[in-house]
């Protein structure tokens, strides 16, 4: 953070001079050429300076690929308009909006063979886009938003042989300029008349959004705002009238607005760009109102800030793992799929079965490629947890237990040898507001629950069997200060693992007899984000670890299931592009397995509640993930 602020402090110093620039008074042989190659492209309406040093330049004839001395490479003939750019290996990525068909088009240009390709063509759209403009997240995957003047936007995923519709998203109408911040997410648009605003440009999880500056009276901003440039560390925006210029950082988590600096010698400009010069300094890049005459401005801010600052983001940020497959979307709308459990076949890895309990409906049945296999309508289902294999009353059987939301119960299922779930009883518990439950196998023998309801309540119960009806049977009660949901029980050594969604995770002693004094383990804060959801277990071969949903950071944290309970890392699931699958975000509920569930599950598989489904906007739905792939991500080999 202090990097960050060091450099919008410079920055602003830098500009406090801009208005008594004038770039006919600049001196030495940098100014100089600098002045001479903004000159060559005269009549750009729109510009991107290069990594090589020189030019894309959109007028109202063609994208034009030039030299750092202004001589032409190449030209894409074009009426065009909201040009962006992001570098690539061999080049740059550019988009335009082709103004007279409205369409998106992207196109890669390549620096070395002085070349413009067009890549696959957009689909016709279903509005005229008035902005548009480039994202490039965390897996280094590239996104186009497009924006209407009534608000509606898309954004739209460009990696890949196919052109994808990741969302749909509601911005302000009259939206004629927008940018994204690559390195924190965020996504820029100025509505006209209005105001500035900060969206965040990740499509998983729920959308946020800040006000960077409001038009008088509701704020100080003169006139409303024009377009927009990034800089590092901020974001620079002229305002509608392209006479005074205003700068945008972060400090302490919080946006902050600079004082406008007034633009004498480009009065009336229209476009605004950056880009870093050969001495390594930011340069901000404006027009004049005929598109006639560009010039420079320095910002004086050194490249290597924003360079530090995006390490510095990269650095702190999850592994990535990406799921090998989702399953069927859940047949309501709404937050409506909640938690997971895995069924293991015994002879055939296959064939097993993954539970996911429906908020709205009951509990669903898929298989390992994510197709429903079945529903059972047991109405507003919440948890669900499993055992395989346990003895009751002299005979084996494979057990699920889910709590019921509509009459606080606990429903209890049975599993047959093929994976065909079917309810068998329902036990009361007495709870107000019944929420989360996770199953114990003693090592005595048998079956035991916790069930938890939202004013932190636990209960313990005994599962048995007599004359061939299931019963059960209270052991306890202990309660958590404030509310609880994920919960998960270690058969190998006794210990029950509780999550409190606003503090952290606690550990107690999973058998009655043995008290109820809780120890916690991981507090919430650092790499566990409020709020605490789903935990499971995966008990390996040199280790057993502690997975749980992280569900503010939309990540994952594992950690040593025995003490001391070190924390091994954390990671995010992001999008698999060629499989067709978005990340994962907002999880509730998860589930893990060690067992070998074949392909690339022999190490065994995470399976995950998806909050948001993307790719495109859709019903939620559970995402598989490889425990061999977050093994090589957080090195737990």
């Amino acid at each position: 953070m202090k990097t960050q602020t060091t450099t919008i402090a410079a920055l602003i110093a830098a500009l406090s001079g801009i208005a008594a620039a004038q770039p006919a008074a600049a001196s030495g042989a940098q100014a100089n050429g600098v002045a001479a190659a903004i000159s060559t492209v005269a009549g750009a309406a729109e510009l991107a300076a290069l990594p090589d040093g020189g030019w894309l330049a959109l007028d109202k004839n063609a994208l034009r690929l030039l030299d750092a001395g202004g001589k032409e490479r190449a030209r894409y003939a074009v009426r065009g308009k909201q040009l962006d750019t992001r570098s690539q290996s061999g080049g740059v990525l550019a988009t335009l909006v082709d103004s007279n068909t409205e369409r998106a088009v992207a196109i890669d240009a390549d620096l070395v063979a002085g070349t413009l390709r067009l890549q696959a063509p957009f689909p016709a759209p279903s509005f005229a886009a008035e902005a548009a403009c480039l994202y490039r997240d965390a897996q280094d995957i590239s996104y186009q938003f497009l924006i209407a003047k009534d608000g509606q936007s898309e954004q739209w995923l460009l990696d890949g042989a196919e052109r994808k519709l990741v969302r749909k998203l509601a911005l302000p109408t009259h939206v004629r300029h927008c940018r994204v911040d690559d390195a924190t997410g965020t996504l820029f648009v100025s509505e006209s008349g209005m105001g500035l605003w900060a969206y965040r440009a990740e499509a998983e999880g729920a959308g946020e959004r800040h006000v960077l500056a409001l038009r008088q009276p509701y704020g100080k901003l003169s006139g409303g705002p024009g377009a927009l440039a990034l800089l590092p560390g901020g974001v620079a925006m002229l305002d509608a009238k392209g006479k005074q210029l205003y700068v945008f950082g972060q400090r302490d988590g919080a946006w902050q607005a600079q004082a406008p600096r007034a633009l004498a010698d480009a009065a009336n400009s229209r476009a605004l760009a950056s880009r870093i010069s050969g001495a390594g300094a930011a340069e901000l890049l404006l027009n004049s109102e005929d598109a006639k005459h560009w010039r420079a401005v320095p910002a004086g801010l050194p490249a290597q800030a924003g360079a530090s600052r995006t390490a510095a983001v990269a650095s702190a940020a999850p592994a990535i793992v990406l799921p090998r497959a989702q399953t069927e979307p859940m047949a309501r709308l709404g937050d409506a799929a909640d938690d997971p459990a895995i069924w293991v076949h015994p002879s055939s890895p296959a064939a097993s079965r993954v539970l996911g309990t429906n908020k709205k409906q009951g509990l669903l049945v898929y298989d390992m490629q994510g197709e429903q296999t079945q529903l059972l309508e047991s109405g507003r289902l919440n948890n669900v947890d499993l055992r395989q294999n346990v003895l009751l009353d002299g005979a084996r059987h494979d057990l699920a237990l889910a709590t019921q939301r509509d009459d606080n119960t606990m429903v209890l299922f049975t599993i047959d040898p093929n994976g065909t779930v079917a309810e068998a009883v329902r036990f009361p518990t007495g709870l107000e507001k019944i929420y989360g439950i996770c199953v114990y196998q003693p090592a005595g023998g048998g079956l035991e629950a916790f069930v938890n309801d939202k004013d932190g309540t636990f209960q313990h119960y005994r599962i048995g069997r007599k004359d061939g009806t299931f019963t059960s049977t209270l052991l306890r009660s202990f309660k958590v200060a404030t509310q609880p949901e994920g919960c998960v029980a270690d058969d190998r050594s006794g210990r029950l693992f509780v999550g409190e969604e606003k503090r952290g995770v606690w550990t107690v002693p999973a058998a009655a007899d043995q008290g109820s004094a809780m120890r916690m383990i991981l507090p919430v804060g650092g790499v566990l984000t409020a709020d605490v959801e789903g935990m499971s277990l995966y008990h390996g071969a040199q280790a057993s670890y502690l997975v749980v949903s992280s569900q503010g950071s939309n990540s994952y944290v594992v950690l040593d299931a025995d003490a001391p309970h070190k924390v091994r890392g954390s990671f995010r699931i992001g999008v698999n592009v060629a499989a067709g699958i978005d990340g994962a975000s907002e999880t509730d509920g998860l589930d893990v397995s060690s067992a070998n569930l074949g392909g690339p599950y022999a190490e065994g598989m995470l399976v995950v509640q998806d909050g948001y489904k993307r790719l495109p906007d859709g019903p939620q739905n559970f995402k598989y993930v490889a425990w061999s792939d977050i093994a090589s991500a957080l090195k737990l080999r």
